[in-house]
């Protein structure tokens, strides 16, 4: 159970008990820091992994997430074109700030403060798929439909 988890990982498991689901976040001793380390690591598609990827909107300098699929690349004019605001990269700290974790384990869910959420719609093609959770290392398992369900997010087309 997550007992043994670092308190970011615990943290991220207590949000998705607390919205009724029963994922199990692992940490595992490799990184999963990447999309392609996190596949390689749960031996999945990099297709599979749901990437987690924090924009800052250029005017308002609000958090946008997006939850790309592994093997694709966020088109940032397109982005701002679904949030009607032109995106820029977050750095490290911002990141940290509106989410409250650091790149690299940006969950979709238990974020420091309420996050613009847009899914990438290629991620539901598959029966399931693999986020991060909360730390470099730590992941959980789901269907893409209960990312929708669980973040509220919007699905987009984002290439």
């Amino acid at each position: 159970m997550s007992g043994g988890l670092s308190g970011s990982a615990r943290r991220v498991q207590d949000v998705l008990r607390a919205k009724g689901f029963g994922f199990e976040v692992v940490e595992l001793p490799q990184s999963t820091r990447s999309a392609a380390e996190a596949a390689q690591a749960v031996g999945c598609r990099v297709e599979q992994i749901a990437k987690s990827l924090v924009f800052r909107a250029i005017e308002s300098g609000r958090p946008v997430l997006v939850i790309a699929s592994g093997a694709n690349r966020v088109n940032e004019r397109r982005l701002g074109e679904l949030i009607g605001e032109r995106v820029g990269k977050a750095d490290a700290d911002f990141v940290r700030e509106a989410t409250g974790f650091a790149i690299g384990g940006v969950p979709p869910v238990g974020h420091a403060q309420p996050v613009e959420t847009l899914i990438d719609e290629d991620l539901l093609r598959h029966d399931e798929i693999w986020a991060a959770a909360g730390t470099p290392n730590a992941i959980f398992r789901l269907a893409p439909g209960d990312l929708v369900k669980m973040t509220g997010g919007r699905l987009v087309a984002i290439t």
